[in-house]
């Protein structure tokens, strides 16, 4: 076999080439059962061109925070982080504070970040504390929410103690991820992930634990850093070094109602754009680059002869996942073992599914700036059955002037990240300055970000 490193390939012209149908070709060469979800649920949509107003307007950005953040169950931490009594994250959207805390009862609430005295804020960071206590008079509650302490209580006979109770917002789990919704009168969670609990259910996840928590601020509005993982078709302009190995353009796109989409691109397999390239090429630069498979050292591996690297990362990668997490993933499709597989829920967080290999987004507005958010990126590993879950992973809070790449605990998903980011800036140079005034969409390929704007609208009062 050839020497990777000298092996040559042909790009091809990127008007002639794609193939949505290829998951499902591959779908065709598995050798266990395929689990229904994996099929595609595309419904179509208009080719309507979206304003750029969207991104950058003052005013977009306001009705957003009156009538989307004040309404929709947003992903705030894992329950990782708030794993004993006392223990919570404040969670700043827009103008409104919410405390997310475990109270000495175990269960998680979240309160209005707000002295109910004077209006100070109660906490101005996450940490663990034994009561809610406000530093400017000495008001205090417990840790779920009763006042506890009211200083000079002869000069406040007018407030009752027993309607002092801190105001709570909703919050709810699903697969180790805490979720809030301010509207104490929104549907449930679980409705509102529709059908990714069931599309979910066999990936351990609630054996998931944080291993990496990095977070930086972007020059941007938060849809347009969302909007970046949500099409797989940027690959070929943004990351050509991970051509030999993804199928970027054949990639599949589905929607299920309102909140969640998916998009799944095959891996292990060469982009559409590329052809002649050899296998040996394909597991090097998979293993070296992707940063998501059980191995990362090329290295050690060889191809067996008459074995694709489809084949060999997908028995891997099932080999080392049971191991680390102590189940049988005997069952387990190559897909779930390796393809991108990526759902986004509704507004703004996205997670990786299949059984292991899970990267988590999201994208906040940073305070009440429209032109700036907030990224994190989550990185989740199992923990075997029958152990406590482990601490979840300190945040590293990166400075504007360090790009992801400084980010040691995300390997070789850093550089990638920052290719990505590097669009970003420019982006919103870029739609300040159209003269065009909208922004044209792909109709299959950019199906998930026409799906967003679609229930965004039905939130904003926008809907037709």
């Amino acid at each position: 076999m050839n020497n990777p490193k000298h092996a040559k390939f042909t790009v091809l012209p990127p008007e002639e080439v794609g193939d949505p149908n290829l998951f499902q070709q591959l779908l065709k060469l598995e050798t266990v059962p395929v689990p229904e979800h994996l099929q595609p649920n595309h419904p179509g949509f208009s080719d309507e061109d979206l304003s750029v107003e969207r991104y950058s307007s003052r005013a977009f950005h306001q009705l957003e925070a009156e009538r989307l953040w004040t309404k929709a169950w947003q992903m705030v931490c894992r329950e990782e982080d708030i794993q004993k009594p006392g223990d919570h994250v404040v969670y700043d959207i827009v103008n409104t504070s919410i405390i997310v805390m475990r109270g000495q009862d175990h269960a998680i609430r979240g309160f209005h970040n707000s002295c109910l005295h004077r209006g100070r804020a109660l906490r101005m960071s996450s940490g663990a504390v034994n009561q809610l206590r406000c530093p400017y008079h000495g008001f205090a509650w417990d840790l779920q929410g009763e006042l506890k302490t009211m200083p000079t209580t002869w000069d406040f006979k007018h407030l009752k103690p027993c309607d002092q109770k801190l105001p709570q917002v909703k919050v709810e789990t699903w697969a180790g991820f805490v979720f809030i919704n301010p509207d104490l009168d929104a549907p449930s969670l679980r409705e509102h992930l529709d059908v990714l609990p069931e599309h979910f259910k066999d990936y351990n996840f609630e054996h998931s634990v944080s291993i990496a928590h990095v977070q930086r601020r972007m020059a941007c509005n938060w849809k347009v850093a969302q909007e970046a993982f949500m099409e797989s078709m940027h690959t070929r302009a943004t990351h050509p070094q991970i051509m030999t190995f993804t199928g970027d353009i054949d990639s599949q796109y589905d929607m299920y109602g309102d909140n969640i989409s998916r998009s799944v691109t095959p891996m292990a397999v060469t982009s559409s754009n590329l052809k002649d390239v050899e296998e040996a090429l394909i597991l090097q630069d998979i293993l070296d680059e992707s940063g998501r498979m059980a191995e990362s050292d090329s290295s050690k591996h060889v191809l067996p002869e008459g074995m694709t690297t489809r084949q060999y990362i997908g028995e891997l990668n099932r080999k080392i996942f049971a191991e680390a997490a102590g189940v049988d993933l005997s069952h387990a499709t190559l897909a779930e073992l390796q393809d991108a597989i990526l759902y986004s829920v509704f507004p703004n967080t996205q997670v990786w599914a299949g059984y292991f290999g899970n990267i988590v987004y999201r994208a906040i507005p940073d305070g009440d700036n429209h032109e700036a958010c907030l990224f994190d990126v989550w990185l989740l590993g199992r923990y075997p059955a029958g152990t406590q879950c482990p601490p979840g992973a300190k945040l590293n809070r990166l400075p504007d002037d360090l790009e992801f790449s400084a980010a040691a605990e995300l390997g070789a998903l850093g550089p990638v990240f920052d290719q990505d980011m590097s669009n970003l800036d420019a982006m919103t140079k870029g739609l300040k300055a159209s003269k065009k005034g909208a922004v044209s969409l792909a109709s299959y390929q950019e199906s998930r970000i026409r799906h967003h704007h679609l229930t965004l609208d039905k939130y904003l009062g926008l809907a037709k």
